[in-house]
């Protein structure tokens, strides 16, 4: 890895993901993406389509330094206002970038010829379709394998990048793919990244807290982890306690871990390796 990893965030917006028409898949998917590539999503937000609420859950990725994708709302229909709250975060105007409108009239005429008529660009409804491509003034274009229908990348004066995809998962995810492969492949960690892991059946956190906090200190660069269950069908009420982080790093760290843990009387299952 040639230098440290940016933080990586997730925004998920749409009325249909807060009042549970729709389930979300962008999160799992994501997080599948990224940690193929040795990445880790460190956050995500949901937001409904309320244009305040989208404008300041942007201001504050832009006045970061994290890469953080927004899936949703970049569409031109009434309840879609993405597009025009990241030029307002951003304090610049919308305008119809030039690549996309070529993209966006590809992608009708296109259409035309599977519908067998003859393409109009100046049609009412082609005409409006072209809103698809208005954008913060500045944004960088992601190209859609799916429609041809672009996305968009805007950079915030806090250094926070902010790449726009469509909600729909067919064209979300390569879209995403592609960001993370053509931009941050200086930050993939493939093979150099491992968790290990002890389920402890029947403890207490609080018990063994004083312990995890020694492992993070005394080995920087590996965080502990406690993921406690009371209900697990197999072991019943357990904690899996581990570490992660370079293999020698974390190998050194869960090394001291299990032998912090001989001074408890424990009851243990299996061993985990990720």
């Amino acid at each position: 890895m040639t230098s440290t990893s940016p933080v990586f965030g997730l925004i998920i917006i749409g009325d249909e993901i807060m009042s549970g028409k729709r389930q979300d898949k962008h999160m799992p998917k994501v997080i599948e993406l990224m940690s193929a590539r040795g990445l880790n999503l460190s956050w995500s937000e949901y937001v409904g389509d309320s244009p305040e609420r989208i404008t300041a859950t942007l201001q504050r990725a832009f006045a970061s330094s994290d890469v953080v994708f927004s899936c949703g709302g970049i569409g031109a229909t009434p309840d879609d206002h993405t597009r025009q709250c990241a030029a307002q975060a951003l304090s610049v105007p919308l305008a119809l970038h030039p690549q996309a409108k070529l993209l966006i009239q590809e992608r009708m005429q296109d259409t035309a010829k599977e519908q067998g008529t003859v393409y109009d660009p100046d049609r009412p409804d082609n005409v409006h379709r072209l809103n698809m491509g208005v954008f913060p003034q500045g944004a960088a274009i992601i190209r859609n394998p799916y429609n041809k229908i672009p996305g968009f990348s805007c950079l915030g004066a806090g250094g926070g990048a902010v790449h726009f995809v469509p909600g729909f998962p067919v064209m979300a995810w390569p879209m995403i793919e592609s960001v993370l492969d053509s931009q941050y492949s200086a930050f993939f960690r493939q093979g150099a990244y491992v968790e290990k892991s002890v389920i402890i059946l029947g403890a207490m956190e609080a018990t063994l807290t004083p312990l995890m906090e020694s492992i993070e200190v005394a080995h920087p660069g590996v965080k502990v982890f406690s993921l406690p269950s009371v209900d697990h069908p197999q072991w019943g009420r357990h904690i899996e306690l581990g570490v992660k982080g370079e293999p020698d790093l974390a190998d050194a760290a869960y090394r001291a871990l299990r032998e912090g843990l001989s001074s408890f009387s424990l009851t243990y299952g299996p061993e985990l390796v990720r």
